[in-house]
């Protein structure tokens, strides 16, 4: 899908975080903050870890986005050294995605007792039919 191009990886010691920052070529325009984390994290292994992103900036007549990231071993320590409005927006975001595959699999449920009801709305034309047949024969 895309290459992920490492610009800089920096362990901040006196905050205790590392800070990511990398090029995702071939996304401009596409790439979401939660994808970008789920690349990121499969990317360096960081899971378990609180994988913050702080900035996705897309590049004017280039299909690359470039990210920067925070990656924390503690959520806590994360909420006290990042604007708690990022936080919140995050979660937000998560809400939605849980809201949409929530709805989702309603409408496919829905799907599949459409589909267990209607072979019983046949049997209705069947007789329709034997209806149809019996008003000819007259």
């Amino acid at each position: 899908m895309s290459i992920i191009e490492t610009v800089t990886d920096v362990e901040n010691a006196f905050l205790s975080r590392r800070e990511l920052t990398c090029n995702f070529a071939g996304l401009g325009g596409k790439l979401k903050k939660l994808e970008a984390v789920d690349m990121i994290t499969k990317e360096f292994k960081l899971d378990g870890k609180v994988v913050i992103p702080m900035r996705l900036k897309t590049h004017v007549g280039k299909p690359m986005v470039t990210g920067t990231f925070y990656v924390y071993e503690d959520e806590g320590l994360a909420k006290k050294h990042v604007n708690p409005t990022i936080f919140s927006r995050l979660e937000k975001t998560k809400a939605k995605i849980a809201e949409a595959d929530a709805a989702a699999k309603e409408a496919e449920e829905a799907a599949k007792a459409e589909a267990v009801e209607a072979p019983a709305e046949e049997t209705p034309t069947e007789a329709k039919d034997e209806e149809v047949k019996e008003e000819k024969s007259e």
